[in-house]
Parts: C-alpha cells; structure tokens; sequence
C-alpha cells in the first residue's frame, strides 16, 4: 500500500481520536507531522516515525 502524504491529504488513523473518529487532515510535513481532527479540530503534532507507524491510509486531497 503506498503510503505517501502531502499537505492538506486526509489520512485514516489505526485508533480513533476520544472524540470517536479517526479522520484526520494533515496540516504541516517536516520533520514532525501535524495533523487536524475532521470531527473537533484539535490539532496534534508527532515526529514522521510515529506517523507513519500509526497511519492506516491516505485519502488523496481532491484539489491537487
């Protein structure tokens, strides 16, 4: 599965967010991630290894 990420994709994560959904926008790449909740818009920030361990799929953002 090829698991490549860009600015503004949606990504499906493997554990929900305690808000009950796992659909998340990822909102800066570098040597860290952050990502935004679809649901309540909390923003989280990881390093690019857990990332990538905890991402199930990339849903490609439409506009690009």
């Amino acid at each position: 599965m090829d698991k490549t990420f860009n600015l503004n994709d949606h990504v499906i994560m493997k554990k929900q967010h305690a808000c009950g959904t796992n659909s998340w926008t990822i909102t800066r790449v570098g040597v860290d991630v952050k990502i935004k909740c679809d649901n309540c818009g909390r923003e989280i920030m990881m390093d690019r290894l857990e990332f990538q361990k905890k991402l199930k799929k990339v849903k490609k953002n439409e506009e690009n």
